[in-house]
């Protein structure tokens, strides 16, 4: 990569959700495009196929996790929190209403040995969580 694109990468690694938000919707108006419309034609396309993949073979094949927190002790909430924040980038508000919304999911879509390392640090924090 190059200086520049690792310049931009740091900074983007620095937004909190709202300014991430806002970024998104500047890119939106900026270049015309749609950041929700292409992501979800392009799951269906390369899932389905042509002729559409069974249902109970889509699950055998499962390739993506989700990391859903689905408790959080109260004695143990700052511990998870910081693990939180440091899964996800998050700035300390927008971790902290993450972790206080349980069940919530902190990570989508990820490779199972992400999933699995993630899982791991949660509930080492004291949380209980699943991996869907």
């Amino acid at each position: 990569m190059s200086a520049t694109t690792d310049e931009i990468l740091e900074k983007l690694k620095s937004l909190t959700l709202l300014e991430a938000s806002e970024l998104v919707k500047q890119i939106e108006e900026a270049f015309g495009v749609s950041a929700a419309a292409p992501a979800g034609g392009m799951m269906m396309m390369t899932q389905g196929g042509a002729g559409g993949a069974p249902a109970e073979e889509e699950k055998e094949e499962q390739t993506e996790f989700d990391v859903i927190l689905d408790e959080v002790p109260s004695d143990k909430k700052i511990a998870i929190l910081k693990v939180v924040r440091a899964i996800t980038g998050l700035g300390l508000k927008e971790a902290k209403e993450m972790v206080e919304s349980a069940p919530k999911a902190i990570k989508e879509a990820i490779a199972k040995e992400e999933a699995e390392e993630i899982k791991k640090k949660l509930e080492d924090a004291g949380a209980k969580v699943t991996m869907k």
